[in-house]
């Protein structure tokens, strides 16, 4: 059972660019002293408001630390934590001092200046047209990793594979996910079938969808060749997917063919002189172990 916290971040410790690890500290409601909390977060920044999900955990030589499955981010409403945020080195063009200048300028109301009234920042001293363009610029990109975040958790993508489909696709992550969710299983280290399979169903892609056979076809095929099979009976191989995809044979079948066609798969006839028993003497190789056979 996961324990829910929220807070302010405080201080990144670590980050990685790579992966999204991150060792923070979050100023949490309740709790004495600074929450180090440790998990995979995209773009952590100083001053954001993160609700996490996760667990305690006791690290033998850093002691008690919240350990993140699930988070979310929202930026901040307070003066002081808008202060944080922008001084943060988030968006490029405002550090520190800037950042308390334009907090003087504009109070709670700075971040929707930034976001809908940008060219107000010129009434702060120091700030001309070309680092306008810059802040914009940073703020938008900003935008962006937020709401690929907020979209990719909503549908039960936790925070690391998450951080993992952003470094991938970038701005591209929310229109790949909603296209072909089983992209992921292929292109994104760490993600297979299942949970593609899982993050296709809550966006209400149907069982018995091509891309869910197709996918479904070459996870069933891979998982044999790690139990050593370079090639599996055809009609076998269709009852196997039938009964991991709980969907009809015609489904398999005409996936079978476009993923010949694809040419991601070989169905090869092993004994062409027998033909009224074909049907059974064909096999199925991935497409990289028949050439490696050939």
């Amino acid at each position: 059972m996961f324990t829910e916290l929220e807070g302010q971040i405080e201080k990144i410790t670590y980050t990685s660019v790579e992966t999204g690890f991150t060792i923070a500290k979050v100023k949490v409601d309740g709790h004495r002293g600074l929450v180090t909390v440790v998990g995979n977060i995209a773009a952590p920044t100083v001053g954001e408001i993160i609700t996490m999900k996760g667990e305690w955990v006791h690290h033998p030589r850093y002691g008690e630390q919240f350990k993140i499955a699930h988070y979310h981010t929202k930026i901040p409403a307070s003066v002081y934590g808008i202060g944080k945020y922008l001084g943060s080195g988030l968006i490029k063009g405002i550090g520190p001092v800037m950042a308390e200048r334009i907090v003087e300028k504009f109070g709670k109301e700075t971040l929707e200046v930034i976001e809908q009234q940008v060219d107000r920042l010129a009434e702060v001293e120091g700030i001309g047209r070309k680092r306008i363009k810059m802040i914009k610029r940073a703020w938008a990109e900003q935008k962006e990793i937020r709401e690929v975040m907020i979209f990719l958790q909503s549908h039960g993508v936790g925070s690391g594979y998450a951080t993992k489909i952003f470094k991938r696709y970038g701005r591209k992550s929310i229109e790949v996910v909603k296209q072909n969710p089983y992209t992921l299983a292929t292109e994104v280290f760490g993600i297979g079938f299942v949970t593609a399979d899982g993050i296709a169903e809550k966006l209400g892609f149907a069982k018995d969808s091509e891309l869910r056979a197709e996918a479904g076809i070459l996870y069933v095929l891979n998982q044999l060749a790690e139990e050593g099979h370079v090639y599996y009976p055809y009609e076998p191989l269709v009852e196997k997917c039938q009964e991991i995809l709980q969907v009809e044979r015609d489904v398999v079948v005409k996936s079978f063919a476009k993923i010949a066609l694809d040419k991601k798969v070989v169905i090869e006839d092993l004994n062409q002189d027998i033909e009224e028993f074909r049907e059974n003497y064909k096999a199925v190789y991935l497409a990289k172990f028949h050439f490696s056979e050939a």
